[in-house]
């Protein structure tokens, strides 16, 4: 019983709630950048590379024979380039994010950094100087 207590608390901790999100989350984002890449970015590389379509860009080292039903091999970089196009996107976007999250933290900081003003100490010496010049 005491294996199973364990195992709940370890599931139920934040840091691996948050972990699961992140990668579901992470998940979909991948989604969006592969459709980002695919569908958006690659063309327009495609138009001005001339209508290149790198996801069909191979070397074939053997070319098969359609008859026989022998499919080629190739080595497929085209696709390779895409996916190291959808790693930078995904980089340039996590970098902005992170840089995004500590301004604010740092504008935080400066808020947290301003003086509070006269201490207690201050302000019963203030009070007591002042009854002083009354009395």
């Amino acid at each position: 019983m005491g294996f199973i207590k364990e195992f709940k608390e370890f599931a139920m901790r934040g840091s691996v709630v948050d972990l699961a999100v992140g990668v579901v989350i992470g998940a979909a984002f991948g989604k969006i950048v592969t459709s980002l890449v695919d569908d958006i970015i690659m063309p327009g590389v495609g138009y001005i590379t001339g209508g290149t379509d790198f996801s069909e860009m191979k070397y074939v080292i053997d070319p098969g024979d359609p008859a026989a039903e022998i499919p080629e091999t190739a080595i497929m970089y085209g696709n390779f380039v895409n996916v190291i196009i959808q790693f930078i996107i995904v980089a340039f976007v996590i970098f902005l994010v992170i840089k995004g999250i500590n301004s604010m933290k740092r504008k935080e900081e400066v808020v947290e950094e301003a003086p509070a003003g006269p201490t207690q100490e201050e302000l019963l010496a203030d009070i007591r100087d002042l009854l002083k010049k009354q009395g």
